[in-house]
């Protein structure tokens, strides 16, 4: 592949406590738009992630961006000894460690407060690392997989699940007007707040992706990496190892 700058979009300064207060107030309504938003394929894309972040076993896994931990409640739910899921919005801690209560699963999961882009854990200390609709979020996308090559065991996989951007005729269309006009409507009558799901699209359309992101990750020092494109292009998954 030839080598390529990385785009110039990886530090938005100011981000981080835009989204923090964002995701608070959507907390309460997350999992059921997120359901509702994507017709439920959002639960297929997670599946895919788990069953690549299991494929050699992990004992340990770093949850990023957890949100409401559905990701992590998967992860322990299918034989993971120990996860870990950090996020910066502690409301949505809130309802994901109601969740993991309920689910008997407070031995296996555990929820905390933390930054991406300053993970509170020393080096080389999780087999497998994960990011579900998170990375966009990053303040700094640079510092923020640097951070996660860096707490990764030697071998270690680290797996993304990111919205894409549809190219084919007419998914590409019914798309882009889904969520310009569509998305936000629900967002705004299911959540109360319009802006969450407008800030979504926003972010969507800016974000590298495909070897785009690609390359974020090997300059990061993630190696072997691959992306796979789900659902024409409405999602991708992107994988990479670190390997000293």
């Amino acid at each position: 592949m030839p080598d390529r700058s990385v785009p110039p979009i990886g530090i938005v300064e100011g981000k981080k406590p835009h989204i923090e207060r964002m995701f608070d107030s959507i907390a309460p309504r997350y999992d059921l738009l997120n359901r509702v938003l994507s017709g439920g394929i959002d639960q297929r894309w997670r599946r895919r992630v788990i069953g690549e972040v299991l494929e050699h076993d992990p004992e340990r896994v770093l949850d990023i961006a957890t949100g409401t931990a559905d990701l992590a409640i998967q992860a322990a739910r299918q034989g993971v000894d120990r996860v870990v899921g950090v996020d910066i919005s502690e409301e949505m801690l809130e309802v994901g460690r109601g969740k993991v209560r309920r689910g008997l699963l407070e031995s296996k999961v555990t929820l905390q407060r933390g930054d991406a882009e300053k993970l509170p854990f020393s080096d080389k200390q999780f087999h497998a690392a994960m990011v579900a609709f998170g990375v966009r979020n990053f303040e700094d996308l640079g510092a923020g997989l640097a951070e996660i090559h860096r707490i990764l065991k030697p071998g270690g996989k680290f797996v993304v699940l990111e919205f894409s951007r549809p190219a084919a005729f007419p998914i590409k269309q019914l798309y882009a007007f889904y969520s310009r006009f569509i998305l936000p409507l629900i967002g705004r009558l299911v959540s109360g707040d319009s802006g969450a799901y407008t800030y979504l699209p926003e972010s969507i359309s800016v974000f590298p992706e495909g070897e785009d992101f690609l390359e974020w990750m090997r300059k990061a020092g993630f190696q072997d990496l691959r992306a796979h494109r789900l659902t024409f292009g409405i999602a991708s998954m992107y994988v990479g190892y670190r390997r000293r």
